[in-house]
């Protein structure tokens, strides 16, 4: 697969041939969607906690005599049946996290970039590299080439000038080439890689 290879300022900078294998499958909702939910499910914070019947502040002592009332029998205040009491059987903190091969968690990344490359919302630059650490001049250049929510992954290290420029800038996320993953990109409309960056992940999904 053959794609055009752009300059930020929109200029052509020659083709690159790219990976059938990573950029050439018939994109499945199934592996994407198992993907994702191990990725959302493993970011979940799991501190959701109640307080049980030996947590909450109340005094110990039995309400009320156990005959003669007319009444349920009852000793603590604490039992969760009465307002403010302990609650049964409620959240603890935990890990929402499930295991999924690292070899299922590569076929994801590989499904998520075709899916880009099929749809035609991949785009390869030269190299994302700018003159100096201004907002306008990212702005300008994501505005010319007609991106409205898009994801530049650069190689190894992003460049501080485009880092810092695109800080202020909603619907422009950088990631580094490791940082890759599949819910970031299909979450995007638009993805960019730089030429690194295509090195960089064939070489990781190899």
């Amino acid at each position: 697969m053959k794609l055009d290879v752009i300059k930020l300022d929109g200029e052509k900078a020659g083709t690159l041939d790219l990976d059938e294998a990573l950029f050439g499958l018939e994109p499945r909702a199934d592996i994407l969607h198992r993907v994702v939910r191990w990725q959302r499910n493993k970011a979940q914070a799991g501190t959701h906690k109640v307080k049980t019947r030996s947590e909450v502040s109340y005094s110990t002592k039995k309400i009320y005599r156990q005959k003669g009332t007319g009444g349920a029998r009852h000793g603590s205040r604490k039992a969760p049946i009465f307002r403010k009491g302990g609650i049964y059987k409620g959240p603890t903190p935990r890990s929402h996290g499930h295991e999924l091969t690292k070899k299922f968690r590569k076929l994801g990344l590989k499904h998520a970039l075709s899916a880009k490359a099929g749809a035609g919302n991949l785009v390869i630059l030269d190299d994302a590299k700018l003159a100096g650490a201004k907002t306008a001049m990212l702005a300008k250049a994501v505005k010319e080439q007609g991106w409205k929510r898009v994801l530049i992954i650069d190689g190894a290290d992003i460049d501080t000038n485009l880092k810092a420029a695109a800080a202020n800038l909603t619907g422009v996320d950088i990631l580094p080439t490791m940082g890759a993953n599949v819910y970031d990109i299909l979450k995007r409309d638009t993805l960019v890689l730089t030429k690194s960056a295509v090195e960089a992940l064939e070489a990781r999904l190899k």
